[in-house]
């Protein structure tokens, strides 16, 4: 008898990630009716939607199956098409699965999870559609709801993995430390300007980052900039320049020099900033693709670019690279000539704050279409066509607008940033693993 109402007394306990209770433990009853859990206030099972912002409005649900011959209960288990996906005991659920005592319930890879477990006690000659809380001695707070923990006077001891996953620590220690190298290089104002331009530039690619959500190796990233610092300090080059700007109509004018028409501008830049500089920053994504074909899974797909947030990822990352040489080696050393280091300091500012609307934009745009080629081969000259004829209009659109007034360089500016953005959405929605993508695990159920 005992075990057969023990059946009945299923109860779900929210812990922590690592098996703990919480202080104000939670145990949600299971009765002969279906418990959806989400963050839908209309769910049996009801999760904070400011804290578990990672699952859907309705998760998961967990069914009762009545046995005919005995009337005992058992519990299953199902995914409601969540957008972060179930995993039960680790595992990614798919479709539904029976329930033991002690299985773990994850509401995402790094969501809440509840322990699956049945009453230790239960009355049998009492029916009742919930089983209040069980008192426990280890959990005081039940008794007393103002106590205050040593966890709650100390945060720093329980949030483990969570401070470094959603605290923002290594953006924060990467902060400390280039302001400390800052402080350390006053009155060395070359070595200074370096490090005020590294860091706005890792600030800004980590913006694009986060945008685009998807995990791809740091030392990738790292890789595909130092590349497109090579080739400029290259050979390589010069060849660009031989053939964009001699043999083809891409004589680049000074700054000062008078011209006859906007069109003739655009034309000269459009060979000699837009298809050659988009081209060479373009060349560390192409050596990612063809170095990933030789690899075998999953370096492959770590390495590789598979689809258009790869080669977002990667051109963007190029594009820091160069825009750093550029910045460093020509503008900042020519403004401090003329003007001193302070002038110099602020021209580094300004193009490297622009780092979004410009020379990322261009390069990102374009590692879209060079990723979205990947994904569909057999459009693949269509799409590159399209892709690098676009991605060098907007270049040389920006740099013909340095030659006539501010205002339709903000026009230029703002139409590169979204031009991005719109590349940047359109990837997410077209990746392949958009349900493990953490700038849209967010958005709910699909």
């Amino acid at each position: 008898m005992t075990g057969k109402n023990a059946r009945h007394h299923a109860f779900l306990r929210l812990v922590s990630g690592n098996g703990e209770a919480f202080e104000t433990e939670s145990r949600h009853s299971l009765t002969s009716k279906e418990a959806v859990i989400g963050r839908d206030p209309s769910c049996q099972v009801v999760l904070d939607a400011m804290m578990y912002r990672m699952v859907s409005r309705r998760h998961a649900v967990v069914r009762p199956v009545a046995a005919a011959e005995n009337s005992k209960f058992s519990w299953v288990l199902c995914d409601l098409n969540s957008a972060n996906g179930t995993y039960l005991n680790g595992q990614r659920l798919y479709g539904c699965q029976e329930l033991h005592a002690g299985d773990r319930i994850a509401l995402g890879a790094d969501g809440p999870q509840f322990l699956f477990e049945y009453a230790v006690a239960p009355q049998p000659t009492v029916i009742t559609n919930q089983v209040a809380p069980l008192p426990s001695a280890k959990n005081p707070t039940q008794s007393k709801p103002d106590a205050v923990s040593f966890t709650q006077l100390f945060p720093i001891i329980s949030t483990g993995k969570d401070l470094t996953r959603k605290a923002y620590l290594i953006p924060g220690i990467l902060t400390v430390i280039f302001v400390v190298l800052m402080f350390a290089t006053v009155g060395q104002p070359q070595a200074n300007q370096v490090i005020v331009a590294t860091y706005i530039a890792l600030a800004a690619y980590y913006f694009i980052y986060q945008l685009c959500g998807k995990p791809k190796p740091w030392w990738m990233l790292v890789g595909a900039a130092l590349s497109t610092v090579i080739i400029l300090l290259s050979p390589i080059l010069n060849l660009f320049i031989f053939f964009f700007r001699e043999l083809l109509p891409g004589n680049v004018p000074p700054i000062d020099q008078p011209i006859n028409s906007l069109t003739e501008l655009f034309v000269r830049y459009f060979f000699g900033a837009g298809l050659m500089e988009e081209l060479l920053k373009a060349l560390p994504i192409l050596g990612a693709y063809l170095t990933a074909l030789a690899l075998p899974s999953p370096w492959r797909e770590k390495i590789g670019v598979w689809e258009p947030l790869d080669g977002i990822l990667l051109g963007t990352a190029s594009a820091v690279g160069f825009t750093l040489v550029e910045t460093l080696g020509q503008y900042v050393p020519a403004a401090s000539l003329q003007a001193g280091s302070e002038v110099g300091l602020q021209v580094l500012i300004a193009r490297i704050l622009g780092l979004p609307a410009g020379h990322m934009a261009y390069s990102g745009y374009l590692g879209y279409f060079i990723g979205l080629a990947a994904l569909k081969p057999r459009h693949a000259t269509q799409i590159l066509a399209v892709g690098y004829f676009s991605a060098s209009a907007l270049h040389a659109f920006w740099n013909t607008a340095g030659h006539s007034n501010n205002l339709f360089l903000v026009v230029v500016g703002v139409l590169s940033y979204a031009f991005l953005m719109a590349a940047i959405l359109k990837a997410r929605a077209l990746s392949p693993t958009r349900s493990q993508n953490f700038a849209t695990r967010f958005l709910g159920p699909k």
